[in-house]
């Protein structure tokens, strides 16, 4: 299995609307995203915590091994 790549929060939006997310809004340094039924927050930090990220795409529907293809595009 591969490892989980240490992304920034500005990082993980631009993935994050490659696949069809939308920014719906901001506050502060959260930044909502949605795409149909799939809603999530993202907060603007350097370095996102491991089990953020873990929870973030799972709230988006996607796995490790889909966000590390999308980081290869």
């Amino acid at each position: 299995m591969p490892k989980l790549p240490v992304l920034s929060g500005q990082e993980l939006i631009k993935i994050l609307r490659k696949t069809g997310f939308e920014i719906v809004r901001q506050k502060g340094s959260h930044i909502s995203l949605r795409k149909g039924n799939y809603r999530t927050v993202v907060p603007l930090h350097n370095e996102l915590a491991k089990g953020t990220l873990l929870s973030i795409l799972h709230q988006c529907g996607l796995t490790k091994e889909e966000l590390i293809e999308l980081l290869k595009k």
